[in-house]
């Protein structure tokens, strides 16, 4: 590690200064940003559950110690053109982690004592589990390698560049008041690095959505024998040096040890599972997956369907266990709903459903070594999102159980609308034959997406992005969605890719607006894609411009409302250089925008704005609405 790091100076580039509890309002919002921020500064050299849990404890310490906003310290403001880079609270708390993170990677000398940073944390800990993201591709381990060859400031400043989204100057300015001795050669050594910066968003680097592995199972067990040796036999002599006369006391109302819990035992036996008969969706009142019919030809296998509830309520080390975000992966807390078993491909795979969750359990038709156990919350779904679970996934492709209610399946490709929908057989079971599936791949020359028509000759398309339950594609204002089509979904179908493995319950596209483009350029569209999760928060919301056959990301937002039904305003701006060369600030707002105003002052009518811009101004937009409330851009 890089020694060039000195003693930070937070009174560098003051500008401003902000109480505490601006600073504690900026930690709170921006929470899991400033820990991925942490996460990707700290060196790889800990290892993953060590920068997870020492990325949550520097961003938890950022605060100053003082509660008093009078006496809160003084705080740079670093300027730059991202927005939230514009609010000094924030500046202050991404400082902070930044300077402590690049401590955290310091390495100890006996002739000085360590920083707090440099030590373990005490807080947050978890005990017999560990910790690390989701694992990524290709493209996020190459890039995971590149930064552990850098030195500390080397990978702030990549991480500031690409995250944080900051010009050189403002990277400099931060590297400076964290205290880097050299901040230039840093920014130098990033150059480096030829790796896309969209990938520091990757789920790869997300310490805030975590998978968990038990830690030595072995040692844990003999130092947990011992520990428990220890503990009777002082409860022993406790309890005789206790005693007023011979022998034991009453326990009370607590049952004896070994007593054995029957609702837990009732959960995990096969006799107990509900199988729902085969008609009972055409006589109910809802359609979700409580009316599945139990299907597969195992379905009377009591050795498999008793493994696969063993294997729920406690997973041994060898398992390979999934659960989708937001998804608890406990053991059922009664009696379960049997799906599916059956042999598919080259597995016997159970489906299970509690109400709440469904459980995927699969092992190999040779054994149980290499058995996986997947989960995905379902809690309140409709028709739309119970027509179709993933039973299998084998070298890129993936088959589906449908619903009992679908009468035909096609696999439609999202880039080529005017094509009509592939026949996707089944078997008698309701499984499907194999389909490529668009959830590992690299590049977006096609998006392959599920149309399921339903008994009453509703189309609808689901895709899948790499969990249990496909998303379901809707398209329209977001107070009122309609069933998408392909020809919905093809301006922005590669932006799926962004939705990937966050527990995502639906996916709408909304063409919010069109814009002319100045100098006789043609016409542009304004779309914002929004993805909704099974867990209600973590909704993302993603806005595009496309004009001449081309598309970019104008805003994103993660953890937002906005473009919803809840917030339907949506307002995004992009910098376009037209075919003359000269450059513009151009904006869109959904139609309850009555006034876009562009940082520079001027107001323009309606909701459509584009100003030419010079080189240095500032780029930012607000609009008003028709009551009279303002609306910002996607951040």
């Amino acid at each position: 590690m890089s020694s060039n790091v000195k003693s930070p100076s937070p009174s560098q580039d003051l500008s401003g200064v902000v109480d505490v509890e601006q600073a504690e309002a900026a930690l709170v919002e921006h929470y899991p940003r400033l820990v991925r921020l942490a996460y990707l500064v700290l060196p790889p050299s800990l290892g993953r559950n060590r920068r997870v849990l020492t990325a949550h404890a520097l961003t938890q310490r950022a605060l100053p110690r003082s509660r008093r906003s009078g006496d809160a310290e003084a705080i740079p403001v670093q300027r730059s053109r991202e927005g939230r880079s514009a609010d000094p609270g924030y500046a202050y708390i991404r400082l902070r982690v930044v300077s402590t993170a690049l401590d955290a990677g310091l390495p100890l000398r006996k002739s000085a004592l360590p920083k707090r940073a440099q030590l373990p944390p005490l807080l947050p800990q978890v005990w017999g589990l560990r910790l690390f993201p989701r694992s990524g591709g290709a493209d996020e381990l190459a890039l995971d390698q590149r930064l552990s060859a850098l030195s500390g400031p080397a990978r702030a400043a990549f991480v500031l560049r690409g995250l944080e989204r900051l010009a050189d100057g403002d990277v400099l300015k931060i590297l400076d008041a964290a205290g880097v001795d050299e901040p230039g050669a840093a920014l130098a050594e990033a150059d480096g690095v030829d790796a896309a910066h969209e990938l520091l968003r990757s789920p790869e680097f997300d310490p805030c959505s975590l998978q968990a592995r038990p830690t030595d199972l072995m040692r844990r067990r003999q130092h947990m024998k011992a520990a428990a040796v220890a503990l009777a036999a002082a409860v022993v002599c406790g309890a005789l040096l206790g005693l007023p006369g011979d022998g034991w006391g009453p326990d009370g109302a607590a049952a004896p040890a070994y007593a054995k819990n029957p609702a837990s035992e009732a959960a995990l036996d096969p006799a107990q599972l509900t199988k729902v008969a085969a008609g009972t969706w055409k006589r109910s009142a809802r359609a979700d997956f409580s009316v599945w019919p139990a299907r597969g030809a195992l379905t009377g296998d009591e050795a498999l369907l008793r493994r696969a509830l063993a294997v729920w309520a406690r997973p041994g080390k060898t398992v390979q266990v999934s659960a989708t975000t937001g998804t608890a992966a406990g053991a059922p807390a009664g009696p379960a709903q049997l799906l599916f078993a059956g042999e598919v491909d080259a597995a016997r795979v159970v489906l299970l459903y509690d109400g709440l969750r469904v459980v995927r359990y699969a092992e190999p038709k040779d054994g149980t070594s290499g058995a996986a156990l997947d989960f995905a919350r379902v809690d309140g779904a409709t028709s739309a999102e119970a027509s179709a679970l993933v039973v299998s996934r084998v070298d890129g492709n993936v088959r589906y159980l449908t619903a009992p209610w679908v009468g035909g399946v096609a696999v439609r490709d999202l880039l080529k609308p005017a094509a009509s929908g592939s026949a996707l057989k089944r078997d008698g079971e309701g499984v499907t034959e194999p389909m490529s599936s668009p959830a590992q791949a690299r590049a977006c020359s096609s998006w392959n997406a599920l149309e399921l028509r339903d008994d009453k000759g509703v189309r609808r398309l689901s895709t899948d992005l790499g969990e249990l339950v496909p998303a379901h594609l809707t398209a329209g204002r977001p107070q009122a969605p309609r069933e998408a089509t392909a020809a919905d979904w093809s301006p922005t179908a590669c932006s799926l890719g962004d939705a990937r493995s966050n527990g995502v319950r639906s996916v709408n596209s909304w063409q919010y607006a069109r814009q002319a483009l100045p100098e006789g350029n043609g016409p542009a569209a304004w779309i914002c894609t929004r993805a909704d999760t099974w867990r209600g928060a973590g909704g993302r919301a993603l806005a595009q411009f496309r004009a001449g056959g081309a598309a970019a990301v104008a805003a994103k937002a993660e953890d937002s409302a906005a473009c919803g039904a809840r917030e339907p305003s949506v307002l995004a701006g992009v910098r376009w250089k037209s075919r003359g060369g000269n450059w513009y600030l151009l904006g869109a707002g959904s139609n309850d925008v009555v006034s876009v105003k562009t940082a520079g002052g001027s107001r323009t009518p309606g909701n459509t704005v584009a100003a030419p811009l010079e080189r240095g101004a500032r780029a930012g937009l607000t609009g008003r609405l028709a009551n009279g409330s303002k609306v910002s851009t996607l951040r």
